[in-house]
């Protein structure tokens, strides 16, 4: 099959076969391609989708854009299971298998140290949530009698609101610091804003934890513990993922793209 290199990963030799039923980006099923030792996953994508042009016009198009991602996400979760893998950035894209060494071998002893620092490890994804609706407890207000009265009802609510937000930062807070002491490494993300991320409630908390392997287990016991510890308060847990957030140094890893490479 002939087309541009769509690569998805760079990791050591696997020591276990990927899924054989594994699809990857439009359609095409991941390949390993070895150089110095390293492995590159990749797979062929058409020309007319991933060349530089049609690929900034393909980015705006919200379907494709999230057909694409999930399969990008399906081929990196299936390395997961069987290796570290180091992530590259979504529609990272090269012209050939040259093409693809030549950015390996530029790569490789940044490739090398970011492998070993997350070898073993994972990363676990942690958002708290002020549930829709909620506040303080307060007693029934009476239908307010004057403007004064109205006013004075006013900055009740307000008052109620703001302990609200008050608590969940002070449980996010003491959340992330229980948290990353448990894990290798923490980084905090800006809050999701709910109208892109379409899920209910106010985000106050957004971290990502680089977290053993072997100690994952305990890691979400400790989550799940919280869950419950203050109403109107939601915890989410997601993992365990290759660890994107904690991969600095692919920035300019095909930072070209299809511009550059392809």
């Amino acid at each position: 099959m002939t087309g541009l290199r769509y690569v998805y990963a760079v990791c050591r030799p696997l020591g276990a076969p990927l899924q054989t039923a594994l699809s990857g980006v439009a359609g095409d099923p991941p390949r390993l391609l070895a150089h110095h030792g390293l492995i590159a996953v990749v797979s062929h994508v058409p020309e007319r989708d991933f060349a530089e042009g049609p690929l900034h016009r393909r980015l705006e198009d919200l379907d494709w854009l999230t057909e694409t991602a999930r399969a990008h996400q399906q081929v990196i979760d299936a390395l997961t299971a069987v290796t570290t893998p180091l992530p590259l950035r979504l529609a990272t894209v090269f012209r050939d298998d040259s093409a693809v060494r030549v950015m390996m071998e530029k790569h490789e002893q940044d490739f090398l140290r970011t492998l070993d620092r997350l070898d073993g490890r994972v990363e676990w994804g942690v958002k708290v949530y002020v549930e829709p609706g909620t506040r303080e407890p307060e007693p029934a207000a009476a239908k307010p009698v004057s403007g004064r009265d109205y006013l004075r009802q006013r900055r009740t609510r307000a008052r109620a609101q703001e302990d609200t937000w008050q608590r969940a930062e002070e449980f996010a807070g003491r959340l992330h610091t229980t948290l990353s002491a448990r894990a290798e490494d923490a980084r905090l993300h800006p809050p999701q804003n709910s109208a892109l991320s379409e899920a209910s409630g106010q985000n106050v908390l957004n971290a990502a934890y680089l977290v053993p392997r072997a100690q994952s287990e305990e890691f979400v016991e400790i989550v799940d513990r919280t869950k419950d510890e203050e109403p109107g308060i939601r915890v989410e847990l997601t993992g365990p993922w290759a660890a994107y957030s904690f991969v600095d140094m692919t920035e300019d890893v095909g930072a070209g793209g299809p511009g550059e490479d392809a």
